[in-house]
């Protein structure tokens, strides 16, 4: 019996997923969590064989989903972690698997694919959602576990892009000029994969730059 461990801020989400976990008889849910402050003492206490959690949650000593990633990473490096998004992009995917994730799934898809990737990463492999593996080949990414970098310059337009500033007041806030902003905005774009002002914020969120 494959012994699972579910975190996700939402009830209604946890219970979706505790339904298709263990329909197969195979998995069993021994813990939930709904943040990762919870999620972290779960695991301290509970054994288990995988991990299931939402990407993005409220929480005090984790505030985004990459801390989270990179502090189970460290205390369980043998432990799997599937990580459960609503923001299912390129950046999110590379960012996931760099902090030591194994399986990424698009929330739209996480009823269909959960129980494959739970199968897969037991095994030791990488599972990736359908519709990443789609925008993988579109954007031809040689290296998709490989965490996207930001220089200082571009990961501070993204966060005051994010925090609801426009490419004009950024310009006069840091002295610099709008078009200098313009592509320090479209090069932070292309190293993250990320084509859209909504996928960017989103990104800027899950990493802790904005609230």
């Amino acid at each position: 019996m494959i012994r699972i461990i579910i975190a996700d801020d939402h009830p209604i989400v946890r219970i979706g997923q505790k339904v298709v976990i263990e329909a197969s008889g195979k998995c069993k849910v021994v813990g939930e969590a709904d943040g990762p402050d919870e999620l972290l003492a779960l695991v301290d206490r509970v054994p288990c064989d995988v991990i299931v959690t939402d990407f993005a949650m409220p929480g005090n000593q984790q505030a985004d989903g990459y801390g989270l990633l990179g502090l189970l990473n460290r205390k369980y490096p043998n432990l799997p972690v599937i990580v459960v998004t609503m923001f299912a992009n390129i950046a999110t995917l590379r960012a996931a698997f760099g902090h030591g994730a194994r399986g990424v799934i698009a929330k739209s898809a996480s009823a269909r694919e959960l129980p494959q990737a739970l199968n897969t990463v037991v095994q030791g492999r990488t599972f990736v959602s359908e519709c990443l593996r789609l925008q993988l080949d579109q954007a031809c990414v040689a290296e998709p576990t490989q965490a996207p970098t930001l220089s200082g310059k571009e990961q501070e337009v993204v966060r005051m892009l994010a925090s609801g500033m426009t490419v004009s007041q950024i310009a006069a806030r840091v002295n610099r000029s709008i078009s200098t902003i313009s592509k320090q905005k479209s090069t932070a774009m292309h190293r993250l994969c990320i084509s859209t002002d909504v996928d960017l914020f989103a990104y800027a969120r899950d990493t802790g730059m904005v609230p």
